[in-house]
Parts: structure tokens; sequence; C-alpha cells
């Protein structure tokens, strides 16, 4: 087996897209249905640390992680040498047919490790949004109630049920519809956007959220589902102590509380799980992408009495916890074992701080620095107006791609660039990345202005 590693550099051989990702993307472009997007058509031959290694020999620095899913790296030894050994044994079984010792293994970890003190039972899917449905499904089975709460911003999935949960209408819902009903949704305390100022988001929002449940009836509620840090919505970190009130109100109306980690979950916010900042938990908490280290798992964990009130049989998927994925999660949990990868989501997060924090001024088009961990991003805005700037979000991101550093571009708008590295990112990579970033914002921003002026 051809044992070469990437240098932890980047470098341009040719212009991104070169010459020979550019013939597999017309490739593409014949076979592939063009519902699916794409941030950087590049192909790619090898992925290592913070370096995605192209085709055409270009080594791109990876502030993507496949969207936070190759958080301990799209190559780790741990996850390698585990998923080896079951693919020698045996591919697949359906853990509904016969079953296999790792799905328990899983079970077993996220039962001790996720926020809560209380007796629990987990079920292991395949996405994010089966995941998220399936809460939603043992919600309703717990309670015998039908509405679920959501907030603005918010993005659960692609299925129909989570594409009703999502906000976000263009590219997720637009010509899906109709949706199903039984879904609420209620303001989200976004500190940069709150028309009473930040100081008061965390009260109002909280008053809002009351009153809708009043209005609706708080009886009618199975769950109320939310994300500790907005992903798709843009990062948005709520106000402090929303996530407290909306966990009290919860308890006080018997709505099963659901904390959606698939994105900010297993480690990549310097904690294992975001909502450990909030000293939160919930009744059940949703874990995915990183969870399987570049394999399908996602989870459902909480509350046994209501995990196990739905009827036998009732759970379930042919793929549910394939022991592929079971075994790639078994070497993500022991990767984390020394404690060396929540570290690194804090040292990410310094250094982004340090190179990225100064953009935020009176005269830039950068309105909020903002994250925890290795989940940051930065917002592009009328700074007297807050109008947004979906334009220099895209123009940024695109000088990046031309200079080899892969981002992300987000938010309700279209105006926020994410940044998901991997944990295991040098710092020297990790540093280069972000002044090229930083560069990239500088220049793009001088340029419209220049622009602008000669408009004038």
């Amino acid at each position: 087996m051809d044992t070469a590693t990437v240098p932890q550099s980047r470098l341009l051989r040719t212009v991104i897209p070169g010459p020979r990702s550019s013939a597999l993307h017309a490739e593409r472009v014949q076979q592939v249905s063009s519902g699916f997007g794409i941030a950087l058509p590049v192909f790619i031959d090898r992925a290592e640390g913070g370096i995605l290694l192209d085709v055409d020999g270009n080594r791109i620095i990876d502030f993507a992680s496949g969207i936070a899913v190759t958080s301990v790296g799209a190559a780790n030894p741990l996850v390698q040498a585990r998923v080896a050994e079951q693919l020698d044994r045996f591919t697949h079984t359906c853990f509904m047919v016969t079953e296999y010792d790792s799905f328990t293994a899983v079970c077993a970890w996220l039962n001790a490790h996720t926020p809560g003190d209380f007796d629990k039972r987990t079920a292991l899917f395949s996405t994010g949004a089966e995941a998220v449905e399936n809460a939603v499904k043992i919600a309703r089975a717990a309670t015998g109630r039908a509405k679920v709460l959501v907030f603005d911003d918010a993005y659960h999935g692609r299925s129909l049920l989570t594409m009703a949960m999502t906000a976000k209408d263009n590219p997720y819902k637009v010509t899906f519809g109709p949706f199903p009903t039984e879904i609420v949704r209620a303001p989200m305390a976004a500190p940069l956007r709150w028309p009473s100022g930040a100081e008061n988001a965390t009260t109002d929002a909280l008053a809002r959220v009351e009153a809708i449940l009043a209005e609706q009836g708080p009886a009618t509620f199975a769950a109320m589902v939310i994300e500790p840090i907005q992903g798709e919505g843009g990062f948005i970190v709520p106000a402090p102590g929303f996530l407290a009130g909306l966990r009290d109100l919860a308890t006080r109306h018997g709505i099963v509380f659901v904390l959606d980690e698939v994105q900010a979950g297993m480690g990549r916010t310097g904690t294992m799980f975001a909502s450990e900042h909030e000293g939160v938990a919930g009744d059940l908490l949703v874990t995915g992408k990183a969870l399987g280290g570049g394999l399908p798992l996602t989870a459902v964990t909480g509350r046994a009495e209501l995990m196990n009130a739905v009827h036998t049989g009732g759970l379930g998927g042919t793929y549910a916890g394939n022991p592929l994925a079971c075994a790639a999660a078994l070497g993500v949990f022991e990767a984390f074992e020394n404690g060396d990868l929540l570290a690194g989501a804090l040292r990410i997060e310094r250094t982004a701080r340090r190179i990225l924090e100064p953009l935020v001024a009176e005269d830039s088009p950068i309105v909020d620095f903002r994250g925890r961990g290795a989940m940051l991003a930065i917002e592009f805005a009328d700074r007297e107006t807050l109008e947004p700037r979906p334009e220099l979000a895209t123009a940024v991101a695109a000088r990046c791609h031309q200079q080899g550093v892969l981002v992300l571009v987000c938010g309700t708008y279209g105006n926020v660039i994410r940044l998901l590295p991997p944990l295991v990112i040098g710092q020297d990579l990790l540093e280069d990345g972000l002044l090229v970033l930083r560069g990239a914002v500088e220049s793009v921003y001088a340029e419209q202005s220049v622009g602008a002026a000669v408009h004038a």
C-alpha cells in the first residue's frame, strides 16, 4: 500500500481549478444531476491533515472539513485502522437482522459522554436529516403531541420534514413543497440583528417564545428543536442565557428539548458538545458529521424513557449504524482520548481571533466575527444598516479559492464565510490560510470601494 504522506503546505502548480479537474468536472456535468451544487470544482486525489491534494497536484488548505465531517482529519490512522479491520471481517448485516457489538459500543460511548446526568439510550442512523426526523418521531411517540417549535435561521436537513423545519428557502426549500404541517417558528436570539439591541435579545426572544406557546397551546408541542450554534444559518451563537431559558420553558411545559449538534458537536467548538458552553442538556441530542470520521453515521441520544417510548420496530433503517461507520466512530472516540483535539479547536480559535478580529473595524464591511473553537465565521454587511453584502462574501471566497484556500459561504442571506478547519491542522498551515483570507477581504473591499467611488 502507498504510505506516502501529503506535505502540509499550500502549493499551486496550476490555476484552480486545474486542467485535469476541469476535464473531470466537464464529465460530471454530463453524468450528474445539476441539482448538486459545488463550492470549488476541483477533484481530490488525497487528503491529509489540513491539506487537500487535487488531481493537478495543487495542495489546498482545507477550511471546510467536508462541512465539519473530517474534524479528526480525512486520513486519521486510528479511523483507518478500525475501518480496515472491520472491512476484513464484513461490511454489512443490518443491525435489525443480526447484531454486532460495535453498534452497541458506539451507543455506550454516546450515552456516557453526552451532557445530562440521567439514564440514556441511543439510536444510530445514517444522515443528519434522518436523525433529526427520528428525534421528532421519538418526541411525538413519547408525548402524544404533534407540533414542533423551531427557530429563525435554523437548518435541520433536506428531507421533507427537516426542510419544513429549516428556515432558509433557497436553495433548500424552493420548488419542493408542500411541506409537513405542525411546524411553528420562533425568533432566534441572534445578538447582531436583534431590533432592540444584543443586550435585550435573550429576554425579548424568550418572551416571544412564551407568547407563541401560549397562543398555540403549550400542551400541543411535542418538541423544541434548536442548534446550540446555528450552522447553515450563519454560525449564529445565541445570546447568553437563551438556551438555558428554552430549557426551562421546555421543562415547564413537558416539551421534549432537542439539541441538534450535527454540525456543532464532536469537539468542533472546543468542548465535546457545543451545548456544554451553556451548561445545558437536551432531553434528546442529535449528533452526526464528525461522529463517523468521514463515514455516514448519526445518532439520537437521550433520556431512556423517551428513547424507549417508541414501539419495537419503529426505529431503524437498512444502513443505520453500518458496521464500517461504527468502526470509524470508535476510531474517532479514540482520537479524542488524550485531549489534543479539543485543545486544537481552542488553538484554532485563538489564532483566528488574533488574525481576523481586527477586520471588524469602523471602516470595514465585516460587522461580526463570531463562533466558538473551530466553528467560526465572519459576516459581511453595511455597517450602518446591517444590510447583507453577499456579493462581498462570494468575492472573498472566490479570491481565497484562487489562492488555494477552501472556505465556504453560508448564512440566511449568503453573506457569511464560515471556517471549519480540521482540528488536526498544523499551526503554520492555519496561519497561512488565515492570512490569505485576511488579504482577500482587504483586497476585495479595496477594489469594491474604488469601483463605488468611480461610479459615484
